[in-house]
């Protein structure tokens, strides 16, 4: 159904257009009329056609105003413009209001119907785009979800690769570097800072989670993850690296404003804290404050920039550089590690360049963590005499330059522990498993007795053992079973089936065909040769 509005000042014209429309199209098109500017608007309004046929010289407003404030609250109608008026600036402006066909009078019942079926066209495109965009928002009101669920997930948990979390912005669109973390935290009651009843209302929350994040966009514009147990976790992406006091004013009133709807909607008591912003990669520790402020606190509403509990800095303290070179010796980025000492280093030296017993003591500290991390991070054998030189050497120091180059070195080792430590243990995994395999490949061997050997599932074995060989684990079995079949051959008058036995082979053809393909020959042709 195609609803049309003709709009003139003749009769004739009027009559004319709905015959031919009528003949044309039939039941297909619903046809209302018009004579002066003011009706035409007022039945627009009324009416909402799809297409109007419009004249421009009308009593009162023209065509051109009406098609203007008709185009206000109508943005999809297509407008055709019939005139006897042969002027190029009306026709210049109708077509700036996004006029399809612009007609002189007279105009044939062909050049009508033409025109007709090209709008009734766009129309059906126009209203297969829309079904289309909201097949598009339906699918999206369940995959979304997923998608910031698993954003978040990722976050907290750490287990994911950049690309990961890169294309997870992608599809949320966002474009932010930082962001902070809330939780939203629910129970029957509150008790102190404790919330009752956390089993049942958390299946309470999850069969009316749709209606909870519905309720929280209103307020708060962030990423929701799913339930957990009576927790949910955001993510509120933002521009910069802080919020300003106002900022967070309005986001902690927004919040108990929430908090509000929210107990009242569901008989259940709300509560959220709020953590600091931090680059994405960190929002595990933004969320470990938003838990905190929570725990700190008995307010329905917290955020941890105003908890008194949180560790300030002196106004230049270079708090992102500290953090940066931990997290390089974390990742075992030896090279990043050691030109983020150099660069905290410059800082101390210029600004403390004379109080050298603190420049000491901030390096030992820095030393001390850095080897913390590594030891965590690699399993390394702990031995408490291990740092005896430690304080001795950097007190005997004279220079600044060469507290530098102790300090910078300290660094780069414990950074090297870390990043050599999996490959290390990848290795020694190696290592023993051709061994292994030396040792026993006359026996009926499997890539699962050798995994077990080794200790790693038979999955990730069979990756690296080809990563680190250059060959998998069948074909590096076969070769050394082929080698010592050859020198048997050579060395000895034993039988084949004697041969294929002593190698691992229960079956001779099956050692025979495996001979020939890996030498060209079979086991007899290479005896003789």
């Amino acid at each position: 159904m195609y609803k049309i509005m003709l709009a003139d000042d003749e009769g004739i014209v009027i009559d004319s257009l709905k015959f031919i429309i009528e003949k044309e199209f039939g039941s297909r098109c619903e046809i209302r009329t018009a004579k002066t500017g003011r009706q035409v608007i007022e039945l627009a309004e009324e009416f909402q056609p799809d297409i109007a046929f419009m004249d421009i010289q009308m009593p009162g407003i023209n065509g051109i105003e009406a098609m203007r404030e008709i185009r206000k609250f109508n943005s999809h109608v297509v407008f055709v413009v019939m005139t006897a008026y042969d002027k190029f600036d009306y026709a210049k402006e109708a077509i700036s209001l996004g006029v399809l066909d612009y007609l002189n009078k007279p105009v044939s019942k062909e050049t009508i119907v033409a025109v007709l079926k090209k709008a009734m066209s766009n129309i059906d495109g126009e209203r297969t785009k829309r079904r289309n965009d909201l097949r598009v928002r339906e699918k999206l009101e369940t995959v979304v979800p997923i998608i910031e669920n698993g954003l978040i997930q990722d976050l907290l948990f750490k287990e994911y690769f950049q690309e990961d979390i890169d294309n997870y912005k992608t599809l949320l669109g966002i474009d932010s570097q930082y962001g902070y973390m809330a939780c939203m935290v629910f129970g029957r009651e509150q008790v102190g800072n404790y919330m009752t009843s956390a089993v049942a209302v958390s299946i309470q929350a999850q069969k009316a989670y749709r209606e909870i994040h519905t309720i929280t966009e209103d307020y708060i514009k962030g990423i929701m993850g799913a339930v957990m147990s009576n927790k949910i976790p955001m993510l509120i992406p933002c521009e910069g690296d802080t919020l300003s006091y106002n900022e967070r004013n309005e986001i902690v009133e927004k919040a108990r404003a929430l908090c509000r709807k929210l107990s009242d909607r569901f008989d259940m008591n709300f509560r959220v804290g709020f953590g600091s912003v931090k680059p994405l990669d960190k929002m595990a520790e933004s969320y470990e404050e938003a838990n905190s402020v929570l725990i700190s606190t008995t307010s329905h509403v917290a955020h941890i920039d105003d908890m008194p509990t949180k560790v300030s800095y002196e106004d230049n303290y270079p708090m992102e550089m500290e953090k940066r070179l931990f997290d390089e010796i974390e990742l075992g980025n030896t090279n990043e590690s050691a030109s983020v000492a150099q660069a905290f280093f410059d800082w101390m030296e210029e600004n403390y360049a004379s109080d050298s017993d603190s420049v000491r003591l901030k390096c030992l500290e820095f030393v001390l963590w850095a080897e913390h991390l590594a030891y965590e991070k690699t399993g390394r054998k702990y031995e408490f005499k291990s740092r005896q030189n430690y304080l001795s050497e950097l007190l005997n120091y004279p220079t600044h330059e060469e507290v530098r180059m102790w300090f910078v070195e300290k660094i780069k080792s414990a950074t090297f522990w870390v990043s050599n430590r999996q490959e290390e243990q990848t290795m020694s995994a190696i290592n023993k498993a051709k061994q292994y395999i030396d040792n026993n490949y006359m026996k009926e061997l499997t890539l699962d007795d050798v995994s077990r050997v080794v200790n790693i599932s038979s999955y990730y074995f069979s990756k690296v053992f080809k990563e680190e060989t250059g060959e998998n684990f069948i074909d590096y079995l076969t070769k050394l079973r082929i080698e010592a079949a050859k020198k048997l051959l050579k060395t000895t008058n034993k039988s084949m089936k004697e041969i294929s036995a002593e190698v691992g082979y229960s079956d001779p053809n099956y050692f025979s065909r495996n001979f020939k393909k890996y030498t060209g020959k079979t086991p007899t042709d290479y005896a003789k040769g």
